[in-house]
């Protein structure tokens, strides 16, 4: 007796982890939702322009090229990394594509694996999503800072001393300031105060501020934020359109010798890093639920997105291991010391007023991608309800976007821009390769459902997309041993918020209906 009790309640337990949501219900919630619907093609473009060309241009291309403590650069031959990163992201970019048209729906990878694989992997990719989008958001802050300090010398003769020169301990995080001093030889007593003589204290003030704004902006609407978004990309554009033209005057041909340093190793660890950027495709499709013809806008969103962002990355890149040998590129703020380096300080401070502007918009989209998604899982009742409670007038779940700032803000304390997108890497391409998975899974299970945009040669390009991404994290393992270790750990211990909180909580809401 007591075992057939056991049996059925294994029985009962297994059935609830891999019980799943119909698609006709995700798409009938979407149609109630309480957000509003106000983006076009255009605002999605735009969208995507300022999570992927900020993030990639401004911020990783600096450690792409020259490396990290823990992965080679790829030296000049970074161009062939963002090609191998764009060639990997197409197949996801037409897979994402596909899913977000059929099921326009808040939540992104999170949602479509609830409907395919069911409760339990829909509460791991969900929680994948947000280590993604929160610690990707702690990486460009980080860089926002870097820029932020560069504008500032820009203003020597005008402003104070200790404003334009502020204390490093008070734009970086410790770890940072410590692998700096590792790397010029500095003591870094002489960098950083430390309490009691014992505890280090470094504070990144700069990114504090920023992420506070941009929580500020984004809990006055989505359309609102969009045009501030707009704004941004615009000078963005300009800026990044300008470096090409004039850096290109500077460029040294024998700068790109040699072409591969590190081999075909430095290569594909450029093209790890440089993916990070892509991320981009994903935060489109977190805004389906307020996106007003979906089935259309979304797939333009996305490739639109991809074919102008590469060929800007591709651009810069070409340009700036052009003016200055790979080694000398600083990983900060590369463009703006590129300008810097071959004389033009006036440019620089123009550079960093552009990389201001690229990745604030980059940090208002990833803050935005942030929310969607843990608002479509409080509304699966796997987080508190209360984090969903929408502001009557704005249609903005404010509680929850002010509690993803905290996150940001926190984090910035701690983690370097390495390691930061590092995990947002791995983040991604499991993301992506969810996808990939997703789209053949509904290909044989709801075959005769509509989809307004298809993915052409099912399934080789699915299997392409899933062989380019789990390549790229396996490679990345030989060398990258930090984040290696706290990616795994991070979903451990999702899993068991999820045992201890998610299921209890789902089992005990549902039975109260």
């Amino acid at each position: 007796m007591n075992n057939t009790i056991l049996r059925q309640n294994l029985k009962n337990f297994f059935s609830n982890l891999f019980e799943k949501k119909s698609v006709d219900d995700v798409i009938e919630t979407a149609k109630k939702s309480e957000l509003r619907k106000t983006l076009g093609a255009f605002d999605l473009i735009i969208l995507g322009i300022g999570a992927v060309v900020g993030t990639g241009i401004f911020t990783i291309v600096g450690s792409a090229i020259v490396g990290g403590p823990e992965g080679a650069g790829a030296g000049p031959a970074i161009i062939l990394s963002m090609v191998l990163a764009a060639i990997a992201s197409i197949f996801s970019a037409l897979c994402y594509s596909e899913i977000a048209a059929m099921i326009p729906i808040a939540g992104s990878a999170y949602t479509y694996t609830y409907v395919t694989m069911g409760e339990f992997m829909a509460w791991v990719v969900g929680w994948i999503l947000m280590l993604e989008y929160a610690i990707g958001n702690i990486t460009i802050a980080s860089a926002w800072s870097g820029y932020f300090a560069q504008f500032l010398k820009g203003f020597k003769h005008v402003l104070p001393d200790f404003v334009t020169h502020f204390p490093i301990w008070l734009r970086n995080d410790y770890r940072s300031i410590s692998v700096m001093c590792d790397r010029f030889g500095f003591d870094i007593h002489d960098k950083v105060p430390f309490l009691f003589g014992k505890i280090p204290f470094a504070l990144n003030l700069p990114a504090i501020f920023i992420v506070v704004l941009l929580t500020l902006i984004l809990i006055k609407g989505v359309k609102e934020s969009t045009r501030f978004a707009g704004i941004m990309v615009a000078i963005n554009l300009f800026i990044i359109s300008t470096f090409i033209l004039v850096g290109s005057q500077y460029v040294q041909p024998e700068n790109w010798t040699p072409f591969m340093p590190n081999g075909f190793s430095g290569v594909v660890m450029g093209a790890f890093l440089i993916f990070f950027a892509y991320i981009g495709f994903d935060a489109i499709s977190t805004t389906a639920e307020e996106t007003k013809n979906p089935q259309k806008d979304i797939p333009i969103g996305i490739l639109g997105t991809l074919a102008i962002c590469t060929a800007l990355y591709i651009g810069v890149a070409l340009v700036l291991t052009g003016m200055v040998p790979y080694k000398l590129i600083d990983i900060q703020a590369p463009i703006a010391h590129a300008m810097h380096f071959v004389g033009k300080d006036w440019f620089a401070g123009f550079i960093s007023a552009g990389a201001i502007a690229g990745l604030t918009s980059v940090l208002l989209v990833y803050q935005l991608g942030t929310v969607r998604i843990l608002y479509a899982m409080s509304r699966d009742k796997f987080l508190p309800r209360s984090l969903r409670v929408v502001n009557r007038k704005t249609r903005i779940p404010n509680m929850l976007t002010w509690i993803c700032g905290l996150i940001v803000i926190i984090g910035s304390l701690f983690m370097d821009l390495n390691i930061s997108a590092e995990l947002c890497n791995f983040g991604t391409f499991t993301s992506f390769i969810v996808i990939c998975i997703i789209v053949l899974i509904l290909r044989k299970t709801d075959p005769d459902r509509k989809r307004p945009f298809k993915v052409p040669f099912v399934p080789l390009f699915p299997i392409l997309g899933i062989m380019f991404c789990a390549g790229l994290i396996v490679y990345s393992l030989k060398t990258l041993k930090t984040s290696s270790i706290i990616f795994p750990f991070w979903i451990i211990i999702g899993i068991i918020i999820y045992f201890i909180y998610g299921y209890p909580a789902h089992r005990d809401k549902n039975r109260k209906k």
